[in-house]
């Protein structure tokens, strides 16, 4: 198999592609696990007290990190969280602007919107709203945020420069940026990097860590740092069923299927305008 680190898929394809992969997630969200979310969640670095906080159903044990643990959120001010997805991270950062604080969520996926503006809504959350939209182009003025926040959802797009363009626009000088994201120590196979499973997986579209950071850069952010990183491969489990019912579709052994793993690293990134 070729590797290559660039995507050439169309951009739209790519964001249909995900958008019916989430909300497929979103359907099974009835019979999924909530134990294997949690305990997904507490893996990645949330503490029991913010998964207690949570609406009910708000957590989908996809993330990669907990964003809004990079950099203390202040009282009032105003977080925008790209691929918001059902809101758990955007209700998390509600809970520490406060009600002088406001959270905006982007996303593009119907389903997400309607699950996460039910969720506040029984919840009774009024300091969040959630908009539709494409992270590549955000529907928010410019300066509007006083901090960004994302959960593994950059990676997925096939035009990173343009998100990253886009968060610099819609940050306030001196915003902040709090993302978790997945990059690649080396290239993997197009047959994996580009299927469904791994987009769903958070791995799908990922860049070069070079690469990636060089994106962040290119786009004006300074202080850009890394705060913490942890390899896939340290909570691979070949046992789970649903791993070995890709690696059966994709015809990868144990072997490939660890070195892939071990090819994959989350990183918690801080950026400021």
């Amino acid at each position: 198999m070729t590797t290559q680190t660039t995507r050439p898929k169309d951009p739209q394809q790519v964001r249909e592609m995900v958008r019916e992969g989430y909300t497929r997630v979103v359907d099974a969200l009835e019979q999924s696990d909530a134990g294997r979310a949690r305990q997904t969640s507490k893996q990645i670095g949330y503490s029991d007290e913010e998964l207690d906080a949570a609406p009910e159903g708000a957590n989908l044990g996809v993330g990669c990190g907990n964003p809004t643990a990079i950099d203390a959120l202040r009282p009032g001010e105003t977080v925008v969280d790209l691929g918001s997805g059902a809101g758990f991270d955007a209700f998390l950062a509600a809970r520490q602007v406060g009600p002088s604080g406001r959270v905006i969520g982007v996303d593009m996926t119907d389903a997400m919107l309607a699950k996460a503006r039910d969720n506040a809504s029984k919840a009774g959350i009024t300091n969040v709203e959630f908009r539709k939209g494409h992270i590549e182009e955000l529907p928010l003025e410019d300066a509007t945020a006083d901090v960004i926040i994302s959960n593994c959802v950059i990676n997925l797009s096939p035009e990173k420069e343009r998100v990253y363009r886009e968060a610099y626009r819609v940050l306030r000088p001196g915003g902040r940026m709090m993302i978790s994201d997945i990059v690649l120590e080396r290239p993997l196979p197009d047959a994996v990097i580009e299927s469904i499973d791994a987009y769903l997986g958070c791995v799908g579209g990922a860049s070069l860590r070079s690469e990636y950071l060089e994106t962040i850069t290119k786009a004006g952010f300074q202080e850009v740092r890394i705060d913490r990183e942890s390899s896939f491969a340290t909570a691979f489990d070949l046992d789970n069923p649903s791993v070995q019912e890709i690696m059966q579709r994709l015809e990868i052994s144990p072997e490939q299927a660890r070195s892939y793993a071990d090819s994959v690293t989350s990183l918690q990134l801080f950026a400021r305008k």
